[in-house]
């Protein structure tokens, strides 16, 4: 890693610059919201610079709101891993990836503090104004990932995000007590349920079997927009949220 920074940082929220070697060029349509359990700030910035393996993120932001740029954005973080979004399957040649940490994230109650919250907000206000990124194309790690990874989880605020124009969500349909789509089914209702989640972006063949595939799809959708229970089951409270979704598109 470089002594001293060789990039400017994008934007004036950025406290540090700490080069990470690992990119090359791209272009930006997505955002892609990570988080890094780490049992420090530090910890995680040598995680996402060391050349071995080869990891990095455009930015950290840390539980005390501290932003870190790591790689400028014009470049192509190394952030995703394997990942497709609306059949596209290199999205780190066109997403910007912002890691949050999370201290000791495999704590279940480990939060997400209310500056480090702001900081991602403000922060993610400042890409989608430089490069017109859309609503529905700012995602979780889980959503364009689904089973090979979970963050940054159902705990992460998304709603809150919403709220400051951030992102795209409806308001979660109720739980009910019905037992839904699940592993064995077929038919055409698993089938229109396969074509609703490939129209909103997830990477999901329409076959009319719910196997494990599309239980994993199913379980992704729900840690972003469904996450009072995630269980990989197309009840009526997560087939109902996906529609309202998608039937939200036309406005935006």
């Amino acid at each position: 890693m470089a002594d001293l920074p060789t990039f400017h940082p994008d934007t004036k929220l950025v406290d540090e610059v700490v080069q990470s070697p690992n990119y090359d060029q791209r272009r930006v349509d997505i955002i892609v919201l990570h988080s890094i359990g780490s049992a420090t700030m530090d910890e995680a910035l040598r995680v996402l610079t060391r050349e071995r393996p080869s990891v990095s993120a455009h930015y950290l932001v840390g539980e005390d709101g501290r932003i870190v740029q790591l790689v400028p954005e014009a470049m192509r973080a190394w952030h995703a891993g394997p990942s497709v979004w609306a059949g596209f399957r290199d999205v780190n040649s066109r997403s910007i990836g912002i890691e949050i940490s999370r201290l000791n994230k495999i704590r279940r109650d480990a939060d997400f503090p209310a500056a480090q919250i702001e900081a991602v907000i403000a922060l993610c206000r400042h890409v989608i104004a430089r490069h017109a990124i859309r609503p529905q194309r700012i995602l979780a790690h889980s959503d364009i990932a689904p089973g090979r990874k979970q963050d940054p989880g159902e705990d992460f605020p998304w709603d809150k995000l919403h709220a400051q124009g951030i992102g795209h969500w409806v308001a979660p349909e109720p739980l009910g007590e019905e037992h839904g789509l699940a592993l064995g089914d077929r038919g055409a209702d698993v089938a229109s349920l396969q074509a609703d989640l490939m129209r909103y972006g997830y990477e999901i063949a329409v076959t009319g079997s719910y196997d494990e595939p599309p239980r994993r799809v199913v379980e992704a959708f729900q840690r972003h927009f469904r996450p009072a229970r995630v269980d990989g089951i197309a009840d009526r409270s997560t087939v109902t949220t996906l529609r309202n979704l998608l039937a939200s598109l036309a406005s935006l």
